[in-house]
């Protein structure tokens, strides 16, 4: 049984699909929404073939994007050339970024910033941010061993993940 077939909620799914050949199975077969994530699923000419491959399916493009800065800006790029584009997942000022948000590693962090919810499309060269290497050089000095957070209500309940 198709699941959208069972529910009025638009389906999405894509964040661990990494190939045109992945999301082949999965479009035309019920998803409102495909999240292929531009870092694992062959950059950004592999995610136009996933939209164009979408599109003749009403198959919207909303790519999984919770790395950065370079995969926000690759990801914005797509969202300026796909008509199937009508959002762009990132986390710019989420709380789980404290201390360490995308825009801390760009020279000028001007072309990641969204105003009233939207992004502005830059005329600069190529993904059109500067990666500050420094900043980079700073984070890899100080080391991370990354786990998944849990974030609880008050009550104790998850608030996420």
């Amino acid at each position: 049984m198709r699941r959208s077939a069972s529910t009025s909620i638009p389906l999405a799914t894509g964040e661990r699909l990494y190939s045109r050949w992945d999301f082949r199975d999965v479009i035309g077969h019920g998803i409102a929404v495909a999240q292929p994530d531009v870092s694992h699923a062959g950059g950004i000419s592999e995610v136009r073939r996933i939209a164009a491959m979408a599109e003749p399916y009403d198959v919207s493009l909303a790519p999984h994007c919770p790395l950065g800065p370079v995969s926000p800006a690759s990801s914005l790029q797509l969202a300026f050339a796909v008509p199937n584009f009508p959002i762009q997942e990132q986390s710019v000022g989420l709380h789980h970024n404290q201390g360490n948000d995308v825009l801390d590693y760009l020279v000028d962090p001007e072309p990641l910033t969204f105003t009233g919810g939207y992004a502005r499309r830059t005329d600069r060269p190529g993904l059109g941010v500067e990666v500050d290497e420094r900043a980079v050089e700073r984070a890899a000095e100080l080391g991370h061993c990354w786990r998944g957070p849990i974030w609880r209500h008050p009550d104790g309940s998850f608030a996420e993940w």
